[in-house]
C-alpha cells in the first residue's frame, strides 16, 4: 500500500469529485502495468492505494514519485513530504502522518516571519512540501530551490482547494485563457496558474476570485 502525500480535506460533492479525479490520475500512472488497484481514503485524509500484480512494485514507486508517500516513521537524514497545515511567529507545521514543526530559521527563504514567507511565496494551506527529517527539521534544499523558482519568471497565482480541471475552467470563465501558461498541478487540491509575461498576478487574482471559493496567493516576482 502506498500513501500518497496529498491530502481530501473537502467535504460532499466536492471530495466525491476529487475522489474521482484522484482516481483518474492513479489510473493514468499505473493501469498500463500488469496491476489491480483499490484507492481509499485514510480517517486523516490521506488516500491510500492497494496494489497487486506482478508489476506492483513498479506501480508502488511510479505513485511515489508521481505524489510522494506519507511514511510510517522518520528517519534522521531522509527527505520526506509533508502537507502544511498552519503557521506562527515559531514556523510551520507540517502533516507528514504526524505533526512537523519547522523552525522558522530552518526554512531557507530569506528574511521575515514565516507568515510574511507564506505570503511571499505563495504557500497555500495543504500544500504539499518536501522536509528533510532530524533532531532538527528543515526545509528541503530541492523545496527551497522550487520556491524560489516560483518567484521568477512571469509570476504565479497558487490556488487550494481546487481540482486542476476546476481551475483551469474557472481561468477560462474570467476571460484570462490567453494570459496564463498552464495549471501546474503541485497536489490533488493545491494548484499553481503561471502567468504569461505581461499578466499581472494580483490582478489575475482579483478577476477569478469571485468564481472560485478558495485560497488565493499571488506570486509576484
Amino acid at each position: 500500500m502506498v500513501v500518497l502525500a496529498t491530502k481530501l480535506y473537502v467535504g460532499g460533492d466536492a471530495r466525491d469529485r476529487a475522489l474521482d479525479s484522484l482516481g483518474s490520475l492513479v489510473g493514468n500512472e499505473i493501469d498500463d502495468l500488469d496491476v489491480s488497484w483499490d484507492l481509499g481514503v485514510r480517517h486523516d485524509d490521506f488516500p491510500s492505494v492497494t496494489i497487486e500484480g506482478d508489476d506492483a512494485v513498479a506501480a508502488r514507486n511510479a505513485l511515489r514519485a508521481e505524489w510522494g508517500e506519507i511514511p510510517g516513521s522518520l528517519d534522521d537524514g531522509e527527505e520526506y513530504v509533508g502537507i502544511l497545515e498552519e503557521w506562527d511567529e515559531d514556523g510551520i507545521v507540517l502533516d507528514a502522518g504526524e505533526r512537523v514543526r519547522i523552525p522558522a530559521d530552518e526554512l531557507g527563504l530569506g528574511p521575515g516571519a514565516p507568515g510574511q514567507i507564506r505570503q511571499r511565496f505563495g504557500l497555500v494551506q495543504h500544500l504539499p512540501m518536501r522536509f528533510v527529517a532530524g533532531d532538527t527539521l528543515r526545509l528541503s534544499d530541492a523545496e527551497q530551490d522550487r520556491l524560489y523558482e516560483w518567484t521568477r519568471g512571469a509570476g504565479r497565482v497558487n490556488v487550494n482547494s481546487a481540482t486542476r480541471a476546476e481551475v483551469r475552467a474557472t481561468v477560462n470563465r474570467a476571460g484570462h485563457a490567453q494570459d496564463i501558461v498552464t495549471v501546474e498541478r503541485l497536489g490533488l487540491l493545491e494548484q499553481s496558474i503561471v502567468c504569461r509575461e505581461g499578466t499581472d498576478p494580483p490582478g489575475l487574482l482579483a478577476d477569478i476570485g469571485e468564481y472560485l471559493p478558495a485560497e488565493l496567493l499571488a506570486v509576484v516576482p
